[in-house]
This record gives structure tokens, sequence and C-alpha cells, in this order.
């Protein structure tokens, strides 16, 4: 009941609440059903914009002269004060109680324990996804706990609009609309910002990347990983403050890049409240396969169509009195798709057959001869045929521009006055296929929209092929100039209206024009997808703009364009066919700019292949290109790669003189990116110089840092922790690569996170964290499959060695196998990992010998510049492989080592103190009295090697055992037991208990 009653006031901890409206109240209830909700008059007229309510009758209430008139609640129809609330009929929510059920379990879920969650709803045109998506939405309106609501709708009309879905969210929350001015729009976005991020470093960071997503500013995105995580930041800071919803509609037309996002998020926000629901058809799969099944926490949720008894609730709720012949026949048709239904109660209603009473819609007509269209297209189609000619036509205007549009396309495509469309919409309107989008937080309010999509899709295949050109040039010029949304925001749509116009009449007198209005266009759209580094987008929209040219040169520049995204995708066998095929033309055309930009961006792409050799062939020609035209910019950039690969391929001594060319004229030129990849470069080469090598990496990464430049950033603390390891700073080293892996989360570069995190696991397994290395590792996704990912292998290997001293040969061998079975590449890094992959492969599968022989020949064939972190490895197996074997077999070890050190090499830290522990052993071999273990222990402890320090005790032990002296052997057996222990190294501690034996007194760890 509403009307007064008595309250108390100023109460605390207590109320009261009195009066004739609480007594009437009361005397309701108890007349009311169990699991009813009746009402009074006053309340029933309060409330009926949002809930909809049945006759309850008439009820003698004790206390009460008269009779009163009371109301069932039925369903909630609409959002508070009737927000949202759906055009004429709804038919009742049937058959799908327990799907809503799980949603809402779900977001709860998601909410309480701010997690991150996807539901994929899943299901065929017509069948229910947009109305359970409402029935959530209406029940999320009702909860008294503030939630924050977003929905974004992706694009039907060409490859997908990128990021479109996403940015309408932006929008919607900062209440952006499509007819803001920029400025406006801006102003928005920064008061939103400032509500919601408090931090104003955070809010400059985050605020240059959503204009760019909203096509405010003309920034360019240097990687997906820039945009991704700053956009991620935004949803996470309004998650920390009330749970959020993401709604994403049609989420089968939705771009690469759009996905890949949602993914992201859910990944990395997955400590947040952050639900998210995508509604897709089933194509969904094809066009982006493995959604949603890899993302963290994700239910596809399929909704099947609804039985017989379902669609006979379904139907006696649209129209009770159906006669019994009437509702088997329109089952029978339906095949379970609730849209059928509605569709036919329109075809009804538009016949006269069906006349509204309240909420109640009440048959006017026999039906008996009702003839029932067989299938839903059909349905629509007849529906469609008995609307007036002028109508009709506006419909097809309407389906040419797309699910959503205005009064004004509608008046430039028709031809027709604003007074005449207004009165057109508004019949369209009351029979139902036309609506106007009422959602405040939609940048489409006001728009008008196809109620259904499948109405928009029989309403344009109805359109002749022969009318369809002028309606999308009509529509591509209106979308271009009037439509009062910056074009380049939609620029796939507009080149794929022009596009649509050429095919549909190639012969047209205008052919030329318009096939190049729709190159200009897909080249428009190619850079805003760029621009956003939405690469995949990107590649299609400048491969379509190569076939519509019938320039060699322009042909050319737009395949090299879609190589260029094909690689930041790391989609590079169409890179390399995407550059190659550029190339070709450029060479026939006699481009020599063309042909060097290709070469050079091809060879970058073999670099990254481990194909160095043949990168290396490419990038000489142009860098001599060049030199020949004087270009000091190019040959600044080309010199810097060129160097870099010749480092790679193990040719430092030629590498050098090229990097300090790039570096001379990077300083003059003041190319801030071509210096820190040239410092780089050249202290990697100068690895035998510590000391200096140190000073340049630390100042190619304070340059980094100055210039914003983050993947010189990633890329010099990845490779200072390096140097710093093989000076033996490890803690200094950890801290470099802990300091760029949080750089790395927080672009969300998972490529980069994976490579430094193998620096760290590679620097834990030294320092005896054995179990947080491979916990650590366990959470990286790694691809073994390709050679790319030598760095990638070398972690895993460490893990490998791990599991193969705890004797889980199987597990080392499951992880080193692909490694091992890698072919010879040019590059020393691949071609090391690849073969300490086969010495561990042998070693756990007791090849010793076999493993010797693989350590013995890789040390004999080593670059100008050798590794001496892959030496130290090397040595580390070598010494595994050799243990109880002959002396002969350590100078095997040492001997090219030696050779090394007298050529130049100045070893690791780690290097040296693993070759001190080769020589003690072979000392002791031959009899010394003082083989030197002493100073091995007390090396490979300044190393930081945990591991290795305890082999060196039992190694010293063996030789003092062997020179009669056990008493001592037991002392160091004992320090280095409960090492072993912690490590759960079974072969070491199989090996103590055999020492055991053979030291009067001592207990073994079994007998312990």
């Amino acid at each position: 009941l509403t009307g007064e009653a008595a309250v108390t006031i100023g109460a605390t901890d207590q109320g009261m609440v009195a009066g004739d409206l609480v007594n009437t109240a009361a005397r309701i209830q108890s007349v009311a059903t169990p699991g009813a909700v009746l009402v009074g008059p006053t309340t029933r007229q309060a409330t009926e914009s949002s809930i909809v309510f049945a006759d309850a009758g008439e009820h003698e209430l004790k206390g009460k002269a008269e009779p009163m008139a009371l109301s069932r609640a039925v369903r909630v129809a609409a959002q508070r004060r009737g927000g949202g609330r759906a055009p004429g009929l709804e038919a009742p929510f049937v058959g799908r109680s327990a799907e809503l059920r799980l949603v809402k379990d779900m977001f709860h879920a998601s909410a309480d324990e701010h997690r991150s969650r996807l539901v994929s709803v899943v299901g065929v045109a017509g069948i229910g996804k947009s109305r359970l998506s409402w029935e959530f939405e209406k029940y999320i309106d009702g909860l008294a706990a503030d939630v924050w609501w977003h929905r974004g709708r992706c694009l039907s009309y060409g490859d997908g609009v990128a990021y479109w879905a996403l940015a309408e969210m932006v929008r919607g929350r900062a209440r952006i609309f499509e007819d803001d001015a920029p400025d406006a729009a801006a102003a928005k976005l920064h008061a939103v910002l400032e509500l919601h991020l408090t931090d104003p470093v955070e809010r400059d960071w985050i605020e240059p990347r959503l204009l760019q997503l909203l096509g405010l500013s003309d920034r360019s995105a240097p990687d997906r990983e820039d945009l991704f995580s700053a956009w991620r930041r935004f949803f996470e800071r309004l998650a920390e403050q009330e749970p959020l919803v993401m709604v994403f509609e049609d989420l089968h037309w939705a771009d690469e890049g759009l996905v890949a996002f949602i993914e992201y998020l859910l990944d990395w926000g997955r400590h947040h409240a952050i639900f998210v629901v995508a509604l897709s058809r089933p194509e969904v799969a094809d066009r982006h396969p493995g959604f949603p099944g890899s993302t963290r926490s994700s239910t596809t949720l399929p909704l099947e169509p609804l039985d017989a008894t379902l669609m006979d609730e379904l139907l006696k709720g649209l129209l009770p009195g159906l006669p019994d012949e009437v509702l088997a026949r329109l089952n029978a048709a339906a095949e379970g798709i609730p849209l059928y239904a509605m569709e036919t109660v329109r075809m009804l209603r538009d016949r006269g057959a069906l006349e509204q009473r309240g909420n109640e819609t009440v048959l006017t007509a026999d039906l008996g001869s009702l003839d029932v269209p067989q299938t839903l297209q059909a349905l629509i189609t007849s529906r469609l045929d008995a609307v007036p000619e002028a109508e009709r036509r506006l419909l097809q205007d309407a389906s040419v521009l797309g699910k959503t549009f205005t009064a004004r396309g509608l008046c430039a495509l028709s031809g027709l006055s604003e007074d005449e469309v207004a009165s057109l919409v508004q019949n369209l309107r009351r029979k139902e296929l036309l609506t106007v989008e009422t959602d405040p937080f939609s940048a489409e309010r006001g728009q008008l929209a196809f109620l259904q999509a499948l109405v928009q899709r029989v309403a344009y295949e109805a359109i002749a092929r022969r009318d369809r050109r002028a309606r999308h040039l009509a529509a591509a010029r209106f979308l271009a100039a009037d439509a009062g949304i910056d074009p380049d925001e939609i620029a796939e749509v507009i080149a794929s209206h022009y596009l649509d116009a050429h095919e549909a009449d190639p012969g047209a007198a205008d052919h030329d024009e318009v096939r190049a209005e729709a190159r200009r266009w897909f080249t428009r759209a190619a850079e805003r997808a760029a621009a956003l580094a939405a690469s995949l987008e990107a590649q299609r929209a400048f491969e379509r703009a190569a076939g519509l040219t019938d320039s060699e040169i322009e042909r050319a520049t737009s395949l090299m364009r879609a190589g260029e995204l094909a690689v930041m995708g790391g989609r590079v066998a169409e890179a390399e066919l995407l550059l190659r095929e550029a190339l070709a033309i450029f060479d026939n055309a006699g481009a020599r700019d063309g042909v060097t930009t290709a070469q050079f961006r091809l060879g970058e792409l073999l670099f990254f292949m481990s194909r160095i050799e043949e990168a290396v062939d490419l990038l000489r020609p142009a860098l001599a290109t060049h030199e020949e035209s004087g270009d000091e910019t190019a040959i600044a950039t080309v010199s810097a790669q060129l160097g870099r690969m010749l480092f790679f391929e193990g040719r430092s001594a030629e590498a050098m003189p090229i990097v300090d060319r790039a570096l001379e004229l990077g300083e003059r030129l003041r190319l801030g990116e071509v210096i820190v990849e040239s410092l780089i470069n050249k202290s990697l080469i100068l690895v035998s110089r510590p000391n200096e090598s140190v000073g340049l990496m630390r100042q190619a990464l304070r340059l980094s840092e100055e210039l914003g430049f983050d993947r010189g950033v990633l890329r010099a603390c990845m490779n200072l922790s390096y140097v710093l390891a093989l000076a033996g700073r490890n803690d200094e080293s950890d801290a470099v690569v802990e300091r760029g892996i949080e750089l790395a989360r927080r672009r969300g570069d998972r490529a980069w996170e994976g490579a430094l995190t193998a620096n760290l696991v590679s620097s834990w397994v030294l320092a005896g964290r054995w179990d947080e290395a491979e916990d650590l590792w366990t959470a990286i996704p790694v691809d073994l499959t390709s050679e790319t990912n030598a760095v990638h292998a070398s972690a895993t290997l460490e893990v490998a060695t791990v599991a193969y001293h705890r004797g889980r040969s199987e597990q080392a061998l499951t992880q080193a196998a692909p490694i091992a079975a890698w072919g010879d590449s040019a590059s020393w890094q691949t071609k090391n990992v690849s073969t300490q992959a086969r010495v561990l492969v042998a070693l756990a599968e007791g090849k010793h010998e076999q493993a010797a022989t693989l350590v013995t020949a890789a040390l004999r064939d080593v670059p100008e510049t050798p590794d001496p972190e892959s030496l130290s490895r090397f040595v580390e197996m070598g010494n595994e492989a050799a243990t109880g074997h002959s002396a002969e077999a350590l100078e095997d070890i040492l001997g090219p080592i030696d050779d090394l050190v007298r050529s130049g090499l100045s070893p690791s830290v780690r290097l040296e103190a693993h070759m001190g522990l080769q020589r003690a052993r072979l000392a002791g071999m031959r009899g010394s009295t003082e083989p030197g273990f002493d100073s091995a222990v007390a090396a490979l402890d300044a190393a930081g090697d945990v591991f290795w320090v305890a082999t060196a005790r039992v190694d010293q032990a063996e030789w003092l055992i062997a020179s009669g002296r056990p008493e001592e052997a037991a002392i160091l057996l004992d320090e280095a037991r409960p090492v072993f222990e912690h490590l759960r190294a079974v072969r070491r501690l199989e090996r103590l208990e055999n020492l055991d034996a053979l030291v009067p007194g001592q207990i073994s760890s079994t007998e312990t």
C-alpha cells in the first residue's frame, strides 16, 4: 500500500511505523496466496510503468467497510521509473529461468569474490539471447547495491570496426553521445576520469589512450599492450568501487582485437569484480576459434529451442484463448524459437485479428483458416509484404544503414522530408518493426533501430540488386559527410558501402571512381585500426585496399603495410608471404625505396624467425642502397638491426663497426631509439669486458626511460639482468628483471613478461628456490613448437633440469624433447639451447657418455663471442655427465674452455666457478694432495649456486674417502645433506647414501 503512516522520529536502533495504512497492508497480506504480491490501487498506479499487474478482484478486509480492489504483481517489465521498457507487447519469460538463475549466481560470485567471470550466451537468431540479457538487466537495476552497467554492440557491416562495442561502453559511462562535438566529448571523459581515478599520474596515463579509443586523439599506439593496459586499468578502477557488468551484443561480428581485449581483461583483471556477458550466434566459433574456451573463468551457456510444452505456454501467454488446432500449427512451425511466436502475434495484429485490452491481447477474429508460414524468415517476409509501399521502402533504406540509424540518415537515403520520415517511422514503430534507443547510457540514445536484426536482414534481401548500388552510395556519402560522427571511426563501414556499390554493378559508368573511393576508405580504416594496434583488422583492410587498384606501386605499398601489421600480430607466415609479394612488385617496378623498405621489414621478420642468415642477406643490400642514396636516418636504423643480427649469428667482430656506425649517426641525428638499440647491442658484444658492458646497458635503460621507449626499457632490463648475472651480482640482477616484469605486466605485454620471467626463473634455480621457480614458470604460457622462443626454451630447460635432479625423468623428457627436436639454426642462442636439451634428454635416459659427447662437441663449436652463461651451463651438464667417468672426459670439457680463455674470453663468475670445480675433480683423479676443492666451493658460493656448492662438497667428500680421510668426508656430507633434502634432489641423496656406506658410523637419510 502507498499512503500516509505514523513513524517514530529521532529513534536510535529502533523504528516504528503505525496507522491504518500498516493495518490494511497486513490484511492484504493475509489474503494473498503464498508467493504472490498483492497491491492497492495507488501502488499500482505509481509502479505500472515498470511492473505488469493482473486484476485480483475485490476483497473483504477486516476493519474495512467497503471491499478493496486489489492487483497481483506479475512480472518486472522495465527498469525503475519505466526505463527501457520494450514497446508494444512483451512475451512472458518462459523456459529460461535456470539460465537466468545461473547468470545471476555467477554475477554475485564475481561481486562477492572479486573475481572476473565471463558468461557466453550462444544461440541462433530469435532464440532469446537479448531477452535473457534484458531480464538480467532489470534484475541488476532492482538491486539495492550500485552496479556499473555497460552495454556495447558489435557492428555487422564490414569486417568489424575495431573496438566499437568497447568504445560504446566508454561513451556510455561518460554520457557522450554521437552528435557531441569533440571538445565536449573530451571534457565529459575528463570529468569521468577525475571522478573515478584519484591518482593524477595514472589519470594522465589512461586519458590519452581512452581518447584514442573514442577517436578524439590522433595518437598512435606503439603496440596493443600500450592501449590494453590503460583500458583495463580504467575498468578495474570502476570495479574497485562497485561491481562492474559489461554486456557485449552480437559478439559473432566482433573484430579480433575486441575479443583479444575481453580475454586480456578477464585474465589480467582476474582479481576484480568484472562480470562479462557475451551474446552471440553459433558462428562465433568460426570467426573466433577458441573463444571462450581458453578464457579464464568462462562459462558457455547455449540456448536451445523451447520444447512443445514451453512453446504452448509462451503462445497462450501471448494469446489467451488461442484455438488448440491453431496452437498446434504455430507450435510446429515455430520449432522452439520464441521470436516466431512474437512475430506471429505481430502479424495477426497487423491483419486486425487482435485487440489490445490493457496488458492482455484478445482475439477478435476466427483463426481456423490461418495460413502459418513455415519458417521465421518467411513469417517476417509475410509481415513486410503486408506493409504499405512507402513504409516498406523506408524499411529497406534503413536496412542499408544498419541495425541502428538516425532519422537524418533516412532522409538522406529516401529523399523524403523530415516530417514525411517521422510519419512513416511512427507507423513502423506502432507495428513493432522499428524502435527508439532509450538507454541513458548508450551513445546511440535517441536513434532509431530495428526491433529485431532478422527484420533488417529480410528487408535488405528484398531490395533488388540494381537498387542496392544507389542506396549504398547514398549511405557511404551520408556517413562520410553528414552522420555527425568522425568518419575515421566508421571508415570500415563507409568503405564497405562503396565496395558493395562497386560489386552491385561493376560495369557502371563511374566504376573507377567508386572503386577508388572504396580503396581510399579501406586505407583510412586500416590506418585507424593500426593506430589502435588492432593488427588483424588493419592487415585485412590493407589487403582489401591492395585488391582495389591498378597501380602496382599502390598495391605493393598496401601489401607491405599489411605485412607489417601481420608481424605486429605474430602472424609470421602471412607476414612473410605479404612482404615477399610486395618486394617482388617493387622490384619489377624498379621502385628502389620500396625495395629497400620491404627488404628491411622482411629481414627483421626473418631474424625473429631465427632465419638469421636469410635476414643478413636481405639487409646488406638494403644498407648498401641507403649508403648510395645518403639517407642517414635509414642507414642508422638498418645498421642497428643488422649489427644485432650479426651478433646473434656469432659474428661479433663484424657486428661491432656496424653498431658503432649506428650509434654515431644516432647521436648526431638524435635518433633516441636507434641509440638505445645500439647501446644494448654494443653491451652484448662486450660481455667479456663486464664493467663496460654493464655501464652501456645501464645507460640504455636510463635513456629508454627518459624517452618513454617502453620496448627499449624492457629489452634493456632483460639484458642488464643478464650482464649483471655474468658479473655475479645476482641480487641486482633480480631487482632489474623484476622491474622489467612489473612494466610488462602494467602494459599487459605477455611476450616480454615471459622473456623476463625466464631470466628470473634461471636466477631462482641458481639460488635454490626450486619450488618457486617451478610455480612461477608454470603460470607462463609457453609455445616450444617454434624456434623463435629460445629464451622461453632456456627457462623450460632450467625447470626440466630441476625435475631431472628430483628423479622425475619422464617430466624432464617431456619438457626437453620438443626443444631437442629443433633443427640447427644460425642463431647461436637457439642452437645452444637445442643442444642443451639433447644433453638433458640423454642424461634423463641414462646415456651419460652420449651426453658428454654432445657437450664436448658443443664446446668445440662456439661463435667468436660465446655466451658465458651457455658455456657455464654446458660445463654443468658436462660435470653431471662425467661423474664417475675418466679424467679424459673432464679434460675434453675443460680443454675447449681453456682455449677460449687463452683467446680472450673473460669467464663469467659462474663459469669460472664451475671450471674450478672441474679442475679440482680432475686433480683429485690424478692423485693431487690438494686438488683445490675448497677454492671451488668458495667460488660457487660467491656465484650463489646453492645446488652446486652442495654437489662440490660431495665431490670433495668422495675424494677424501678415496684418500683415506672418511672422518673429514662425513663432515662435508652432513653439510650437503640438508641442502639436497630441502631441494628434494633425490639423485644426489642416492649418491649420499652410497657414500654413507663408506664412512664408519655414518647414518643414511633412509635409516633416519
